[in-house]
């Protein structure tokens, strides 16, 4: 009975929940009441002057977060969302302008496009990285392509050397989200996210450097911080120019991050370290106990980068073991494995894409008189992503649990129960 399958009636291998990941503790309790009892929970102005900077939590943040990750400018913002917002508008995107970005993706990295009416393009993705694919890149340049915006997923950096290449030999801009991969490191030691003309980090709360809600840009360009500062804050308000080009997208958003925010960020920023070295010891150890199983491979680390675990990202050919990928993560949930995910969004596919349908219901920006060719988003334009989403890929929501070695070993005994009992997941199934 012991052998039997929890999905089939046997006993759980995990009977007792797996601790969830929180680094708050009292250090982040001590910042937010030195905050409190201050008075002051947000000092920013949307006028001109020093408080148009925000307040001195903030502006201690962004000082300790440039030096952290080794660049001259860091701007908080009060979302990731905001800051790829932000990065956008602060490259000058024109009506019509084409975006390349990634389909595996949270759907910000490719609405931020849209909000200054640029026209995004979706470029399939590496089988074994996840990232996107910078031949595919290439391939989809047109004469409109204004800048490449990739995606660090699931904790480890895309090419950089391969999309800096392209980006310099065809004048564009080239943009990072890595919201999923702070402190990973790429080309020699340097930190992904800051070898972008911008770049960033999420900061809200299952991420590795939390506030609950909050992001963080980086760049080395002095002339796109202070675009992405006055974007932060009502840039509309304080521009004082009538140059057309620096006037361009200074539509300002309240884009703030509040006091109470930036001392916790700046707390956990220091935990950043730590919280990687952790998942990288489980990572390792899921390496060792999983990579024996027949058809399942387990992440592929680039060579040059390290990787911080978002996501413990798998491919399995589960044709070959006989049985669905479906039937294997019922298997898997029910022996106590937490935090499973079966493929991953192909943002190319959502509705709104698929319909081309954002501002209004005429398919604005896609019909606007500015966009030079016809861009559509169907099944089969990102045939990797696709196979990947609907047969092969499946991962583990590192990010949601905090695991010790003792808490690998019973995750990875779960998977070999099941592994163990695959003819018995086919017949139950038949």
């Amino acid at each position: 009975m012991k052998n039997t399958l929890a999905l089939l009636g046997g006993p759980a291998v995990i009977r007792q929940p797996i601790k969830s990941f929180n680094t708050i503790g009292e250090e982040e309790l001590a910042a937010v009441t030195e905050v409190m009892r201050s008075g002051v929970l947000s000092a920013y102005i949307g006028a001109r002057g020093e408080a148009f900077m925000g307040g001195p939590r903030v502006r201690a943040f962004e000082k300790q977060a440039a030096e952290h990750f080794g660049v001259k400018h860091a701007i908080a913002v009060n979302s990731w969302t905001s800051g790829l917002i932000a990065a956008i508008g602060a490259i000058g995107l024109e009506p019509g302008d084409e975006v390349i970005t990634t389909p595996w993706t949270m759907v910000a990295t490719a609405t931020a496009i849209l909000h200054f009416n640029g026209i995004p393009v979706f470029a399939d993705i590496d089988p074994g990285t996840f990232n996107i694919d910078p031949a595919c890149v290439e391939r989809l340049i047109g004469p409109r392509t204004r800048a490449i915006l990739t995606v660090d997923i699931f904790g480890q950096s895309a090419d950089m050397v391969a999309l800096r290449e392209i980006a310099t030999r065809h004048n564009l801009k080239l943009l990072s989200d890595t919201a999923q991969a702070p402190g990973a490191l790429t080309q020699g030691g340097q930190v992904t996210g800051t070898l972008a003309d911008i770049g960033g980090f999420s900061l809200n709360y299952h991420k590795h450097i939390h506030c609950g809600e909050g992001g963080l840009l980086v760049t080395d360009d002095d002339r796109y911080a202070r675009r992405l500062q006055l974007i932060r804050n009502h840039a509309e308000a304080v521009v004082d120019t009538n140059d057309p080009v620096e006037l361009s997208n200074m539509l300002g958003y309240n884009f703030r991050m509040g006091e109470i925010e930036a001392a916790i960020a700046s707390v956990q920023l220091k935990k950043l370290g730590a919280n990687i070295a952790s998942r990288q010891r489980a990572a390792e150890l899921f390496n060792a106990g999983l990579a024996p199983l027949k058809g399942l491979k387990t992440p592929k680390v680039s060579p040059g980068n390290t990787h911080v675990y978002y996501i413990y990202g798998m491919t399995c050919d589960f044709a070959a073991l006989g049985v669905t990928r479906t039937r294997v993560i019922e298997a898997l949930r029910a022996e106590g494995v937490p935090g499973l995910i079966s493929g991953y969004q192909n943002v190319h596919l959502v509705p709104m894409f698929r319909n081309r349908i954002a501002y209004g219901t005429q398919g604005f920006p896609w019909t606007s008189p500015y966009a030079s060719r016809e861009i559509t988003y169907a099944p089969g334009l990102c045939p990797v992503a696709e196979r990947l989403h609907n047969e092969t890929f499946f991962g583990i929501n590192i990010c949601l649990n905090d695991y010790g070695p003792a808490d690998v070993e019973r995750v990875v005994e779960a998977f070999r129960k099941v592994w163990s009992q695959l003819d018995a997941l086919q017949i139950a199934a038949a």
